[in-house]
């Protein structure tokens, strides 16, 4: 009966399955099809055989000695020792039905055992059963009447070595012991069901934490080739327009606006390679182009001067070199952002760029452009780099304002931790 409590652990359940419980190995692996017998339940695992053929030699054993101890009492008639001798036997026999009705097989073992010394053996068989395949109700209503009805059989037939009341308080004790086992074992079981739910919870959880983050990652790579390419294609797009409008501009404009066109090109196809090696090695780190930083912005700025744009640089930080990379780079793709919004929104309105901040105060940006000059026609998809931006510094542990001013303008200002 020992082989009740080994288990082996979950992961090995499909190496071992025959050392587990017939119903422990279907709980445990639901989704896997086992054999089921007639009745619908599922079949015995070789321990399964193993642990019901032990109990069935235990239940023997402890019948046999009863058998004997009957047949040794001469105040009981021949006729009903064999009796009794017969009806344990049965009761033997009757184990091998423990898996399929553990209730029915205890209730019919309490007047069996009350009548019958030699199915003593199969009614502790019974008991251990119910108290590990069946809520503690249950064993608590049959335990509770074989409790009740124990005086009574040792009253009826005495013990010949034994007291009466230590036979029943030896009895009872031996009856609480099996009912405790019986309900560790459940317990065993339990605990070794919710461990493995934990675990698949566990799995569960981990799968949608990476979609969680794939998902992440694809926003973060949306909203960087947004940040990276909207300036490159908006100086394509003035270049190709000037271009259009203005066939008859002097040779020199030509080629310097070719010249930008081309450059814009090139870096788009940097830009678009440096996302691709993003998505195909997982790791920014893997890519060999660096990253912008905060000294950048002059190179920025004179991209934007030499498309056509009026802008300002006015950069007061008092150590640029100690500005960390990823506050440089925030601060860099905020006014990329800002710049193109401007170009977008107010051409040939002259742009202010405004850097300043120290180890400790933070990095403070300021991208102010006046009303347009003219009327502008709407742009499709406005605001939407607004909303990456926000994102983009909060997640930095930053602070991001913008919005329309009283003379028609627009300013961009944002915090950025440093120190």
């Amino acid at each position: 009966m020992l082989a009740e409590t080994e288990v082996p652990p979950a992961r090995e359940l499909t190496q071992g399955r025959w050392l587990l419980p017939s119903a422990v190995a279907t709980a445990l692996d639901p989704d896997r099809p086992h054999r089921v017998g007639r009745s619908g339940r599922p079949r015995r695992t070789g321990r399964d055989w193993i642990v019901d053929f032990t109990a069935f030699l235990v239940a023997v054993f402890i019948g046999m000695i009863g058998a004997d101890e009957v047949s040794k009492d001469p105040a009981i008639a021949k006729s009903l020792a064999d009796a009794d001798q017969l009806i344990g036997a049965l009761a033997c026999a009757a184990v091998w039905l423990r898996r399929r009705w553990p209730v029915g097989l205890a209730v019919a073992m309490l007047p069996v055992g009350l009548i019958s010394s030699t199915a003593g053996g199969a009614s502790m068989v019974a008991f251990f059963t119910l108290a590990v395949h069946r809520p503690f109700r249950y064993i608590a209503w049959v335990g509770g009447v074989s409790f009740a009805i124990n005086p009574l059989f040792y009253w009826w037939r005495p013990a010949p070595d034994l007291p009466y009341v230590a036979s029943v308080v030896l009895s009872t004790l031996l009856g609480v012991a099996i009912i405790g086992w019986g309900m560790f074992v459940r317990s065993q079981r339990h605990l070794m069901l919710s461990l493995r739910d934990r675990a698949r919870r566990a799995e569960t959880e981990a799968a949608l934490r990476a979609e969680q983050a794939q998902r992440l990652a694809r926003e973060a790579i949306a909203r960087e080739m947004h940040d990276v390419l909207a300036h490159r294609l908006t100086l394509l797009s003035v270049h190709a327009g000037a271009l259009e409008f203005r066939p008859d501009a002097p040779r020199d404009e030509v080629v310097r606006a070719a010249g930008v066109i081309r450059e814009s090109s090139h870096e788009a196809l940097q830009d678009l390679r440096e996302i691709i090696g993003v998505l195909r090695a997982g790791d920014p780190d893997d890519t060999g182009r660096p990253q912008p930083t905060l000294a950048a912005l002059d190179t920025l700025v004179a991209e934007s001067q030499e498309a056509g744009m009026k802008v300002g640089l006015d950069n007061r930080v008092t150590e640029p070199a100690s500005v960390p990379a990823s506050v440089g780079r925030t601060a860099y793709r905020i006014t990329q952002e800002g710049l193109t919004n401007a170009r977008k929104h107010a051409p040939g309105a002259e742009v202010t760029v405004t850097v300043a901040g120290a180890p400790g105060d933070g990095l403070t940006l300021s991208i102010r452009n006046p009303a347009p000059p003219g009327d502008v026609p709407p742009v499709p998809g406005s605001g939407q780099g607004l909303i990456g931006l926000t994102e983009r510094t909060t997640l930095a542990g930053g602070r991001l304002e913008h919005g329309e001013e009283e003379d028609g303008g627009f300013q961009l200002r944002a915090w950025l931790p440093w120190g």
